[in-house]
């Protein structure tokens, strides 16, 4: 049989291009950076003996109630004043609010589940709209916030929440050792960091609330399962709310969740009930068998002294391994973009590969590293160790991170208690209340809020206060390490021989040595920035270069400066920085950098919700990508520098210095939250500097 020839026809397409040369735009300056001499640096609040000027509610809870001259702002509504307005004014009866009517909450809609249709605007709201007035409508969600807040609180609030949710406080007389690791980790501080509460406010005033719990759901899951109010200050919350991922939150748990975005259930009851955790319950049994002798209460009418325990320890795979993670730490938000993506990263790492999970790293002997567990006993009975000696997971959660809340509230103590997280934000301790020195000084003209009016509550304060920066710097240590032990910086590598009056090139090499995710990782919607700060001496000891500076106002020299944008500072155009960003498209133009991105509809109400077009379709969420700027595990990254020949001229010994640093939020995004000078000022104290060292070279 012949074969058949086989032609092949190429084909060449010329595809000609023009390039358009767009006629130079002006640049414009934003009206609010028209004048930069009004925009002063920001400097540390001054200290005073008597903070009166300071309202504590401002710290945790935006309370925007704005108000012209002619028309003065009225009270704020309740929950339930507003919910009956909404109600009226969709009925169209034209009576008034009922404050007395009892109404049910709706779950995540703060406007109440069943007002979705209609004019929802009625009485004091539209009066407000029709009047040109300013007030947020939402700023005055919550009951009234009266300066005395024991005296509005129901007494049997946290007994009734003790009874079904027992906080840390309650398992701290069995396991002190796991309290007092825990009590200054970040699930500890996941629900009173300021920052946490400003980033949610403000969620939920650019979403008009539609962002539900979507936040609460893992940084304060008792809150969420008892339905109180986000709009509610946390410093008037029970105490297991303010503890955030508290011990119930992962061992009163016995379902499996896996990508559910926070959403768990607590199993509720009292301190009797059933714990789950990672072995059985023999060490439960024993102890009952011997309740006697250990005087142990079994049930809540057993009165007299001893400790109430829980009547039995159920297994719980889960917990033995990165399961009991993946809710919390792999979340989607609504447009459709991973905001937390630990653990995705995790399950394409070398460590998930060789069986190593997160526990074995963030919850081991060696903080960061899969090098093995403590052994202690897992409980104190009657003030002494009860049964043997075992595997023992540490409960600081080693990680990056650090607190910015007062250092009263805190650290958690067991003796903080005795005072109201208010009464704790009027105490200066940067002044030295309670401290020898302070006392010696003070006058009798010198006048304090209470409780801290006598010299003996102050002293009582210090000594918390004390204990507390002292762990404090505790976790600061294992955050450090936790950190130097996943990077590594190399070099500097020079490109040729450095010469006076010749420009030096030169670079570093950032490593991920860890197996486990990328560096940084965590949440990206937080934007935790990792940089490289260099810096050039020259043989005078004058730093005459340098790159990751900071501008007035603590934020790197990169678009989002202030100063950069006013031409105060130059732009830093060799800094190395591993933050992740949002990028977004705007009405018009190509996508840009974003600190707070929204998938804002273009009407007049801006709700949250997710795209039109299925991101299975675009693989890709619209409008909106993650520009991700991490280092894989075992992968690494080259920071290239130059550095100009007129700040080289002199021959001689010059040192080049540099550090990795690391914080938690950028400055630029906690000033757009409507942050206080004092957050932003513990952020910048709080810096972490990673890795410092120097090498000294010749100039010839």
């Amino acid at each position: 049989m012949q074969a058949k020839p086989i032609i092949l026809v190429a084909s060449i397409t010329v595809i000609l291009t023009f390039r358009v040369v767009p006629a130079p735009a002006q640049q414009t300056i934003p009206q609010s950076w028209s004048h930069p001499s009004e925009r002063d640096s920001w400097q540390p609040p001054q200290r005073l003996a008597t903070p009166t000027a300071w309202d504590p509610e401002s710290f945790y809870q935006l309370q925007r109630i704005a108000a012209g001259p002619d028309h003065p702002a009225k009270a704020p509504l309740s929950v339930d004043q507003l919910r009956q307005s909404l109600r009226i004014a969709a009925r169209g009866d034209g009576e008034s609010p009922a404050t007395d009517t009892p109404l049910t909450a709706s779950g995540d809609d703060l406007l109440g589940g069943d007002l979705l249709g209609g004019d929802l605007l009625g009485g004091e709201l539209q009066d407000d709209l029709l009047h040109g007035s300013t007030a947020d409508p939402l700023a005055g969600l919550g009951p009234a916030q009266d300066r005395d807040d024991t005296a509005r609180r129901d007494p049997h609030e946290d007994l009734w929440t003790e009874d079904c949710y027992p906080s840390a406080e309650s398992c701290r007389a069995c396991h002190p050792v796991q309290y007092e690791q825990w009590r200054a980790s970040g699930h500890a501080y996941a629900t009173v960091s300021p920052m946490y509460n400003r980033f949610e406010q403000a969620m939920t005033e650019l979403t008009e609330g539609t962002v539900g719990s979507f936040c609460n759901r893992c940084h304060s899951p008792v809150q969420t399962q008892l339905k109180i109010p986000r709009s509610a200050s946390v410093l008037d919350a029970p105490p297991v709310v303010r503890e955030g991922v508290t011990c119930i939150a992962c061992h009163r748990i016995n379902e499996h969740y896996w990508r559910s975005n926070g959403d768990r259930r607590i199993v509720p009851g009292n301190i009797h009930a059933p714990v789950y955790g990672g072995r059985g319950g023999a060490g439960v049994r024993d102890a009952i068998a011997n309740a006697d002798a250990l005087k142990l209460k079994l049930s809540p009418q057993d009165s007299g002294p001893g400790q109430a325990i829980h009547l039995q320890g159920r297994f719980f795979k889960p917990l033995t391994n990165s399961d009991v993670c993946v809710s919390c730490h792999q979340v989607a938000v609504h447009p459709g973009i991973w905001l937390e993506v630990v653990h995705a990263q995790y399950r394409a790492g070398p460590a998930s590969k060789r069986g190593v999970s997160c526990q074995d790293c963030h919850m081991g002997a060696v903080p960061g590293k899969p090098h093995g567990y403590q052994t202690d006993f897992v409980a104190h009975l009657g003030d002494k160790p009860f049964g043997e000696k075992r595997k023992q997971s540490n409960h600081m959660f080693w990680g990056p991170g650090f607190s910015i809340a007062h250092p009263g509230i805190f650290p958690h103590h067991p003796k903080a208690k005795q005072y109201t997280p208010r009464q704790w934000l009027a105490f200066d301790y940067r002044a030295g209340w309670g401290t020898d020195a302070f006392e010696n000084a003070v006058t009798a003209g010198m006048t304090f809020p209470e409780p801290w009016d006598t010299a003996d509550d102050r002293r009582d304060g210090r000594k918390i206060i004390d204990a507390n920066q002292a762990k404090l710097a505790e976790k600061r240590a294992g955050s450090i390490a936790t950190m130097e032990g996943g990077l590594k910086i190399e070099g500097p590598h020079f490109e040729h021989e450095p010469t006076a009056g010749r420009r030096l090139k030169f670079n570093y090499t950032v490593r991920n040595i860890s197996e486990g995710h990328n560096l940084p990782t965590g949440s990206l919607g937080a934007q935790p920035q990792l940089w490289l700060n260099v810096a050039l001496i020259d043989p005078d000891g004058c730093r005459v270069w340098e790159s990751g500076y900071l501008d007035r106002h603590g934020d790197l020299a990169d678009m989002h400066s202030v100063d950069v944008a006013t031409h105060r500072v130059k732009r830093d155009k060799d800094l190395f920085n591993l933050q992740t960003k949002f990028l977004i498209n705007n009405v018009r133009g190509t996508d840009r950098e974003a600190a707070l991105p929204l998938n804002f509809s273009l009407d007049q109400l801006v709700f949250l919700r997710p795209g039109a077009v299925p991101v299975s379709v675009l693989n890709h969420p619209p409008l909106i990508r993650m520009e991700a700027h991490s280092i894989a595990p075992l992968d690494s990254r080259t920071a290239r520098y130059s550095i100009p020949a007129d700040v080289m001229t002199k021959k001689g010994p010059y040192r080049l210095s540099v550090r990795m640093r690391n914080r938690t939020e950028p400055i630029y995004f906690m000033r757009q939250i409507d942050s206080t000078p004092d957050m932003i000022h513990r952020m910048l104290e709080n810096t972490l500097d990673l890795h410092p060292s120097s090498h000294t070279f010749w100039v010839r």
